[in-house]
């Protein structure tokens, strides 16, 4: 959520006219992330998050906004799209496409234990549950595809043992991609990004999900990985904590039983979040594009993670 795009109060006098929110009286920049440029913005109506998008189009959008008000509508707690008076939810601001949706109450939880990460697993459950029936089709746009587009656009900065190991992951992925295991796995839009600080609580008290402009369509089991991988580890190491790792699986479990193919690619799963996020980094870190308050993000984080997950085996994923 850095600043690529700037956008003072004075931009907003005539745009915001067309949602139903009356004037803008406050806008201040939101540092983290890196993809949009993100806001908070205060408005006679209340508090809302305003989204330029930098990398995705007009065509792209609907699929992200439309799986929210989907999710929000079964109970999903997930930011809700303000339309304008005429029904859109996707409008052009200094040219490129933005959107206005709810602020989420409370804040993240950046130290979480066991009663948070069980909180989390049952609120995933039901949502992968919730978007069974949404319509819209799209793919993981950071899936196998563009890990294979990525790695070579990478591999000249790496060091000769972590080029190594990024061919020998990339290879292994591609295997298990084919294999009919991974072709068995329960399928449905994902948030694919379910990090700690996209993530609202209220004390012990989840109140929402939000970020979802990585959602695609993907295997639930990926989504389950990328969480368990940011929630349930020391971040030091990336060692997995055990207790947390057993309230989230137990947790999301229980409203969506996990299945047998499920269980064999758990472990390979676990590797493949892991790479998702060293390629990204590793892409963002080394090929960096400029904006305000944006600071790329370490990729040996998750490096570490990929290598621990390698060689040391996760808990399972029905204790």
């Amino acid at each position: 959520m850095a600043v690529f795009t700037s956008v003072t109060l004075g931009d907003l006098t005539q745009w915001i006219k067309q949602f139903p929110l009356g004037q803008a009286v406050a806008l201040k920049g939101i540092s983290s992330g890196i993809e949009n440029s993100n806001f908070f913005l205060t408005t006679e109506a209340g508090e809302y998050v305003l989204t330029i998008f930098e990398n995705l189009s007009f065509e792209q959008l609907p699929f992200y906004l439309k799986l929210m008000h989907h999710l929000a509508e079964r109970g999903v707690l997930v930011p809700a799209p303000v339309a304008t008076h005429d029904g859109e939810l996707i409008v052009a601001l200094h040219g490129k496409p933005a959107a206005i949706v709810s602020k989420l109450e409370g804040s993240s939880q950046m130290a979480p234990q066991a009663v948070h990460c069980a909180a989390v697993g049952t609120m995933l459950a039901r949502m992968h549950l919730a978007a069974q029936d949404y319509p819209l089709e799209q793919p993981n746009l950071r899936g196998l595809d563009w890990w294979n587009l990525t790695t070579p656009k990478v591999l000249p900065y790496l060091s000769a043992e972590n080029a190594h190991l990024l061919r020998a992951e990339m290879h292994f992925q591609e295997a298990f991609a084919g294999c009919d295991t991974y072709r068995q796995l329960q399928r449905g839009p994902v948030h694919a990004d379910l990090f700690r600080n996209n993530v609202m609580f209220d004390g012990e008290r989840l109140t929402g999900f939000f970020d979802f402009y990585f959602a695609g369509c993907d295997t639930w089991l990926f989504d389950v990985a990328v969480t368990i991988n940011d929630w349930c580890i020391d971040l030091a190491t990336g060692v997995l904590d055990t207790a947390r790792v057993r309230a989230m699986l137990d947790a999301y479990h229980a409203v969506r039983p996990f299945t047998d193919a499920e269980q064999t690619a758990w472990q390979p799963m676990l590797r493949a979040a892991a790479l998702r996020f060293w390629l990204s980094r590793l892409y963002d870190f080394y090929q960096p594009r400029e904006a305000e308050m944006l600071t790329p993000h370490d990729p040996t984080h998750f490096e570490r993670i990929l290598r621990e997950r390698i060689a040391t085996p996760a808990p399972e994923l029905r204790g």
